[in-house]
């Protein structure tokens, strides 16, 4: 017994079994460090302020990047080659898309209870005006302008809002910037409907109310073809960011809202409409909403400290060659201007606050606005 024992110690001992050795190549969760990666209570992001919002919170990398997280490229991706948000889908650069803060803060439920409200204040405004008989005080020059030129606008919102905007919030390289995007498609289309609907109202309320002469306009009234083509060309557009920026700075204070607040909001009251300054004063307060996230995005890119003067030269490129096209299209809407049969401000004052609005917006900017009439 003691001499078996003295051969089981005197055995040469197995051989080290062959296991792979841990390597770590700080792409494994929780090897990045984080501004509050010590915080009991941490984000994977720098707030703009001191706490984070709540926007933030529920908006922030969202969409994962390999810029922040994917060490190990896009988890997905096209099959010409191209993974998840590539940057190259627009010529501007930037050192950091995901610095973008919208100003509006819109997230999911901010997007569906200011949009709500809107559509609930519109249906209240329009119900009182029938129970009041509001229609009724309408001139006949007048509601032919409602049916045709008014209703025309329909066609415009839903265009850049389906083609436009829902095109370039899914090619914006962050979160932060496809939400913002998508809420100005959001309020396009919304403002496409509002006045499709309104349409409709109308047209059971005045008798002789054309309610389809819209789209014998949209479609061949000469007046609207030049718009109309702008309109199309933006669609087209394959760079996110220069459709964007090209409808938000140019197209809309030279077209839409000379159209909407120099026309329309002028000259309903003195022909007995009171109840269409309501519908289209909405789409003018998204525009004012959406202008807000557009300026931060130009302020991003031109003030970048790597790539700031190239994307500065760029977009004052872009500018010197929409601002034109849209000056050309716009005149052609001069002869609106002179359809009813009370008229309270003339097509050039229109067009005038209008240039010098878009003067004053890309000078506040630091853009280029020498396109502009003098």
């Amino acid at each position: 017994m003691k001499g078996s024992l003295v051969a089981l110690r005197t055995k040469t001992p197995p051989a080290t079994r062959s296991v792979p050795k841990n390597r770590f190549t700080d792409s494994e969760a929780g090897a990045l460090e984080f501004p509050s990666s010590t915080s009991r209570s941490y984000n994977y992001f720098k707030p703009s302020k001191l706490r984070a919002s709540t926007y933030e919170d529920v908006t922030f990398d969202v969409q994962v990047d390999p810029e922040r997280h994917l060490t190990q490229g896009w988890l997905y991706g096209f099959a010409d080659g191209p993974g998840g948000y590539p940057q190259d889908w627009t010529s501007l650069k930037s050192s950091d898309w995901h610095q973008f803060r919208d100003p509006n803060e819109e997230w999911e439920q901010t997007i569906y209870r200011n949009n709500a409200n809107v559509v609930r204040q519109i249906t209240q405004n329009i119900e009182n005006a029938k129970a009041a008989g509001a229609f009724s005080a309408w001139n006949a020059s007048w509601a032919r302008v409602v049916a045709q030129h008014v209703g025309a606008w329909m066609h415009i919102e839903q265009g850049l809002g389906l083609h436009v905007f829902v095109a370039a919030q899914r090619c914006a390289p962050t979160n932060m910037l496809n939400n913002a995007i998508c809420v100005n498609s959001i309020h396009k289309l919304r403002f496409a409907q509002d006045l499709a609907l309104y349409n409709l109202e109308v047209d059971d309320q005045i008798e002789g109310f054309d309610g389809a002469a819209h789209i014998q306009t949209w479609n061949n009234d000469p007046v609207w073809q030049e718009v109309r083509r702008f309109v199309e060309e933006l669609t087209a557009v394959p760079d996110w960011a220069e459709a964007v920026l090209m409808t938000n700075l140019v197209f809309e204070p030279l077209i839409g809202e000379l159209f909407r607040s120099g026309f329309v909001q002028q000259a309903a009251a003195l022909n007995g409409d009171y109840v269409t300054p309501t519908v289209v004063g909405a789409g003018e307060n998204d525009y004012s909403r959406d202008l807000r996230y557009t300026k931060a995005l130009v302020r991003l890119v031109i003030e970048d400290t790597t790539y700031g003067g190239d994307n500065a030269s760029l977009i004052n490129g872009w500018l010197d060659n929409y601002i034109p096209r849209a000056i050309a299209a716009v005149r052609l809407l001069q002869p609106i201007w002179s359809q009813p049969s009370e008229k309270v401000i003339s097509f050039e004052t229109s067009l005038d606050n209008a240039v010098e609005r878009a003067r004053a917006l890309l000078t506040e900017l630091g853009l280029d606005s020498k396109e502009l009439p003098a």
